[in-house]
């Protein structure tokens, strides 16, 4: 199951999330969109998503129950 779901259809395809990303997890597809290729490298900052403009990306963050 995918962690980092991204919304093409709210994607401009700028690139943030691809420069922003210290992991290098994100490829550009051949249309410029964000592709999680390294998803294992994954920390779960979540700087990709809190910057992104468009509010295309969402990391799936398990929250403790405490």
């Amino acid at each position: 199951m995918s962690q980092i779901a991204v919304n093409t259809e709210r994607c401009k395809t700028c690139g943030v999330c691809i420069e922003l990303c210290p992991r290098g997890v994100y490829v550009a597809t051949q249309e410029g969109y964000p592709a999680p290729a390294h998803e294992e490298k994954c920390t779960k900052c979540q700087l990709c998503e809190l910057w992104c403009p468009d509010y295309a990306i969402e990391i799936e963050v398990e929250e403790d129950g405490a």
